[in-house]
């Protein structure tokens, strides 16, 4: 990818997926952020640090950087699977008009309907826990 699309990417996903006032909280000039999003049809809070953390994710989290969708997590706490917010970002673009998806399950079937197109996005994975 290129430069200016990289920057563009990670000014949407901090958008959509935090919601917070401004992106400078997340770089250590601010306390952390809040926000919210989709696991299994219900939503959870998240916790976003003030600092960048990178790193490989483990845990696959949607992002929709062109809609007002939340994004979605496929682990929260209580999950046996969930390693505290260590996300494996995946950008999901629709290909037809959007509707809501609430969970992984949803996401990939869409996938599976070709309604989306999921694209693993490594070099942007992040940590940012999960509230129960």
């Amino acid at each position: 990818m290129n430069k200016k699309l990289i920057i563009g990417l990670l000014t949407m996903i901090a958008i959509v997926v935090f919601s917070l006032p401004a992106a400078a909280e997340r770089k250590g000039k601010g306390p952390p952020g809040f926000g919210e999003l989709y696991y299994e049809g219900e939503i959870v809070r998240t916790v976003v640090p003030p600092a960048s953390m990178p790193f490989l994710g483990r845990d696959n989290l949607y992002a929709f950087p062109n809609e007002e969708q939340m994004a979605i997590t496929a682990v929260a706490p209580g999950d046996p699977e969930y390693h505290g917010g260590q996300w494996a970002l995946h950008l999901v673009t629709w290909n037809i008009n959007s509707y809501l998806l609430t969970s992984e399950a949803e996401v990939l079937a869409a996938m599976v309907a070709g309604d989306v197109t999921i694209e693993r996005v490594p070099e942007n994975d992040f940590k940012c826990p999960v509230q129960p």
